[in-house]
């Protein structure tokens, strides 16, 4: 497997991909082409025999000048369980480290299980809700009227 930086070229080969990799559930807007056209030096690809396995969209942000923010993340479902999310997440903290940042900031739905699970194995701490779902903090209507999300929050060492 080989891990590079994004290229604008990645987004016509992602997009009619990436409802595939969530089962059908309609992702492909959540990663508009502006992120690989504007982000590219924060976000990675990994590629196996050529073919994009895995990616990590992230940014440093703009208004909180020691934060860095990981907006999307993807692994191809016949690789997931190879450490492909934890090689993304290592290349995107190093870039922070380089970049200064002392906080990655990250959120996800409360009904992904998995992604809570993984994002804890990473060293991220979920930020305290306004209420509780299934025993995990949640911020009530963050992305809008009914679009509940967990908040992550690593600090850099």
């Amino acid at each position: 497997m080989e891990i590079r930086s994004l290229q604008r070229s990645d987004y016509d080969v992602l997009i009619p991909q990436i409802n595939d990799w969530w089962g059908g559930r309609d992702m492909a807007g959540m990663l508009p082409k502006l992120f690989f056209n504007h982000f590219k030096d924060t976000s990675f690809i990994v590629e196996e025999d050529e073919e994009i396995v895995g990616f990590l969209i992230g940014f440093l942000s703009q208004d909180k000048s020691d934060e860095a923010y990981i907006h999307f993340v993807g692994v191809h479902p016949d690789y997931r369980k190879k450490n492909i999310g934890k090689i993304l997440y290592d290349n995107f903290l190093n870039k922070v480290k380089m970049a200064d940042r002392k906080v990655i900031r990250c959120i996800t739905s409360p009904v992904n299980k998995t992604s809570i699970a993984f994002h804890q194995k990473m060293g991220f701490v979920i930020e305290q809700g306004d209420k509780t779902v299934d025993g995990v903090a949640v911020k009530s209507n963050y992305d809008g009227v009914g679009n509940d999300r967990v908040l992550f929050k690593k600090k850099i060492e």
